[in-house]
């Protein structure tokens, strides 16, 4: 596990840490630890969708394309090597 010192922090924003900290029943240490977690945590993206669903709601707005078909044909006959 890794530490970090938070220098210069303002007054204010200890004592608030502190008080939230003792309404939670925990320390300031761990308090702060939960505040950061939660914060990172909004950032990352929902990945719920697999790649094919992300591509297919970004392009369906734009319409689709209708392909034609060659028609099927007869299976050729196989060349004969002799």
């Amino acid at each position: 596990m890794a530490s970090i010192t938070i220098r210069q922090l303002d007054d204010v924003v200890k004592a608030r840490l502190r008080i939230r900290a003792a309404h939670h029943g925990r320390s300031m240490e761990e308090e702060a630890r939960h505040l950061l977690s939660a914060a990172l945590k909004k950032d990352e993206p929902e990945r719920s969708e697999n790649l094919a669903d992300s591509i297919r709601r970004l392009v369906a707005p734009l319409g689709g394309v209708e392909l034609k078909l060659p028609p099927r044909e007869p299976i050729r006959r196989p060349p004969d090597f002799k």
